[in-house]
């Protein structure tokens, strides 16, 4: 078997964007190969990690390195299997947390102990499309996200920012019996996209500008619970505003810069838990104490898309080859405002 010449999306430096040609070995004991399919760019955090700008002491400056091979939401096909792997198929369709790369291998068996279930390969299920596979470690996250408000059927819910995460929370909300679910984002675009996946109101406004919308909203009630779903330092001291006594806000997204972050008023005074919740935060393997390991709530995403209570295809804003990565990602880095699901075919280079 002879390596095979890849192309891979590489940020070499800061706010620098390149396709290199690598080499990739093929599989050895335990591992499968694959050719990349399709591939989902992580607007927030390909954007923050390009952009490259860290707060010591954070994890993105623990985990982006120079050169920096970006992405994390692939589908690809299998090509080969090295000796010792019996439960994968040559054809199968895999999605995995692997960077925006042509050829790649992905570990299966003899996996190290605590590795998560997340970084294992994952069969994609008959029915769902390459384009909805890219969407699973995204929605596994919103869905920890979801779980780590303790969300109960019947709550008035606010999402702030309307981005991938955030229409994957509102779809979520709805399929779990949200009484409201009140969109905020400033773009006419987002905001269409959330009534699409089940927002029951939405308001073309700043955070700053949605406390009194809200509390009219709701009847001074506020809401249940809040999702910051920006990544942004600015939100979290309004966002605190926006919820009831007794309330819960859950940041989905990760600043960079936590040490521009501020509380803002009534944390204390009105008792609101803030809630962190991050994509690997679950169990290695799903128990009956801890049930939802990234493969079962892989499970329940594909299941929910194809029973038709969720729908990320709606969600698909453009398909691009990775040949125009170099000018796509400082396009979007100019301006994302117009997109959402951002999928590179990496079919098109075999044509």
């Amino acid at each position: 078997m002879n390596a095979y010449r890849s192309q891979a999306i590489v940020f070499p430096a800061k706010q620098q964007v390149a396709l290199w040609e690598e080499t990739v070995d093929p599989p050895g004991a335990g591992e499968i190969l694959c050719r990349a399919e399709r591939s989902l760019v992580s607007l927030g955090t390909e954007l923050h990690c390009l952009r490259g700008e860290f707060d010591p002491g954070t994890n993105w400056i623990d985990w982006v390195q120079y050169p920096f091979h970006t992405g994390y939401s692939m589908v690809g096909r299998v090509v080969e299997i090295g000796a010792g792997v019996t439960q994968i198929r040559l054809g199968d369709r895999i999605a995995s947390y692997t960077p925006h790369q042509q050829y790649y291998t992905v570990r299966f068996d003899h996996q190290p102990p605590g590795t998560p279930e997340g970084i294992r390969p994952y069969v994609l299920p008959d029915g769902i499309s390459n384009d909805e596979g890219t969407w699973r470690s995204l929605a596994c996250t919103t869905q920890s996200a979801m779980r780590r408000a303790e969300f109960q059927f019947g709550e008035t819910a606010v999402v702030i920012g309307l981005g991938i995460l955030g229409q994957l929370v509102t779809q979520y909300l709805a399929a779990a019996g949200a009484r409201r679910i009140i969109a905020i984002d400033t773009a006419p675009n987002r905001l269409e996209l959330a009534r699409a996946s089940g927002a029951t109101h939405t308001l073309a406004l700043d955070v700053k500008d949605a406390v009194e919308p809200i509390r009219d909203l709701t009847g001074g009630w506020m809401a249940d619970v809040c999702f910051d779903v920006t990544g942004h330092h600015a939100v979290l001291s309004w966002a605190v505003r926006l919820v009831r006594r007794l309330g819960r806000l859950v940041l989905v997204g990760d600043t960079p810069t936590p040490s521009r972050q501020t509380l803002g008023p009534g944390v204390v005074s009105h008792s609101v838990a803030i809630l962190g919740i991050h994509g690997y935060q679950v169990p290695d393997k799903a128990n009956e104490y801890a049930p939802w390991s990234v493969d079962t709530m892989s499970d329940l995403f594909f299941d929910y898309c194809l029973n038709g209570r969720m729908n990320v295809r709606q969600l698909v804003t453009s398909h691009h080859s990775p040949l125009e990565a170099p000018a796509l990602y400082q396009r979007l880095y100019q301006d994302r405002s117009s997109e959402i699901g951002v999928i590179l075919d990496w079919e098109r280079l075999d044509g």
